[in-house]
């Protein structure tokens, strides 16, 4: 017999570029820490970024997003390197698509379908997955002419996970009706998950919220001694849990909820009201938080005014800043390189006006379970004096 042969199946990796359009007031740090996010999704999505491409202008151009002469360079790399995509950290217009489509011969990508793509690989439950198909849907209908030339010729890859990969879905009719039945699909979950909560009305629910990839799954097992899918990557939750928990005989039910993130597409946020729901009908929130990443502070911030989207936004919080160990080791770094910035000290971050405006904040890291019995204690005192309100006679 002769020798075996083997044949590759394995799909090469897809590549992309990403272009940024910041306007003259943005630092050319913040914009590289902006693509820095934009590459991270890209990664999550299943793509390899090999390069990145800034404009500075007072606007994006209404054509093509970039000017003509940052076009044709983003072309000649697409030719000399066969790119698979552009992705875009904004998000562009239904012309804007089609104009770049005509241009760049490529797939375009901004930053909305990115996302909504990351979370149709991550939805496990029918819920989900049905409130992302929505999304997607939504998102496309009125780039339906736009889109479907070049689904056509290219199936798979970013973009490619959700629906409309078949002709008939062409016709806008046809995808109007697909909505309607999502919605009334969606409109059953939601009274489904609406009784589940009423069951569970009586006990103290506390929601893990925060931006994304800030370790909330890593502190919900921690805390629930459960198995929550956590991994280092955006969105890996996109589900919201529910696990009982109970310190020192005061039970309580404690929620790992989908991360926020800069520019989250709003026809998402729409779609996952009924898992927005756990935030809302919660009694207290813990906003974790990355406090190795260099924005957590903006982080902090995007993360209240989304609550504030969802009308969430005076609840009883809970600040937990997670990941010191990451922390102290980028500032050892900083202090054995000279000329280098050094990050403040723990101690002086928690006499600063964080520790003060959202007293008590905690300083933890769930990996490494450091301070965990601290945060423990503190949510004990926090959820007992709900229970015991609730429950006078339980004292």
């Amino acid at each position: 017999m002769g020798k075996k042969q083997f044949y590759e199946t394995a799909k090469p990796q897809e590549t992309a570029i990403l272009v940024s359009v910041p306007n003259y007031r943005q630092s050319d740090e913040q914009t590289q820490e902006y693509l820095d996010e934009l590459a991270f999704l890209t990664e999550t999505a299943g793509a390899k970024t090999i390069k990145r491409f800034v404009q500075k202008l007072e606007k994006p151009d209404i054509r093509t997003y970039v000017g003509s002469g940052k076009l044709n360079d983003i072309k000649a790399f697409i030719v000399e390197h066969d790119v698979d995509n552009v992705i875009f950290d904004d998000d562009l217009s239904p012309s804007q698509v089609r104009n770049l489509e005509r241009e760049l011969q490529v797939k375009i990508v901004d930053r909305s379908l990115l996302i909504l793509d990351i979370f149709a690989l991550r939805a496990k439950s029918a819920q989900a997955r049905t409130q992302v198909e929505m999304a997607q849907y939504q998102y496309l209908l009125p780039r339906l002419t736009n889109l479907w030339t070049h689904l056509s010729k290219q199936k798979g890859g970013i973009g490619m996970k959700g629906p409309g990969e078949t002709e008939i879905e062409t016709d806008r009719r046809i995808v109007r009706d697909k909505i309607s039945l999502l919605r009334e699909r969606l409109n059953k979950f939601e009274k489904q998950s609406f009784e589940q909560r009423k069951s569970r009305s009586g006990m103290v629910r506390v929601a893990l919220v925060g931006y994304t990839n800030v370790g909330k799954s890593t502190l919900m097992n921690l805390l629930s001694k459960s198995e929550v899918f956590a991994e280092n990557k955006l969105f890996a939750t996109v589900d919201a849990t529910v696990r009982k928990v109970v310190l020192e005989n005061i039970p309580f039910l404690l929620s790992d909820t989908v991360g926020f993130i800069r520019k989250l597409p709003t026809k998402l946020i729409e779609s996952f009201k009924s898992t927005l729901d756990e935030i809302r009908e919660s009694d207290l929130l813990v906003h974790v938080v990355d406090i190795s990443h260099p924005s957590f502070e903006d982080h902090i911030a995007i993360v209240n005014n989304t609550l504030k989207d969802i009308e969430s936004a005076e609840k009883p919080v809970l600040l937990v800043f997670n990941k010191i160990d990451q922390y102290l080791e980028k500032r050892e770094q900083e202090l054995a390189s000279e000329g280098e910035e050094v990050r403040p000290s723990l101690d002086d971050l928690k006499t600063t006006y964080m520790a003060k405006e959202h007293a008590p904040s905690l300083f933890i890291s769930a990996t490494n379970k450091i301070n965990i019995e601290e945060l423990r204690e503190e949510l004990l005192r926090r959820v007992s004096e709900i229970h015991f309100e609730r429950y006078p006679n339980n004292v």
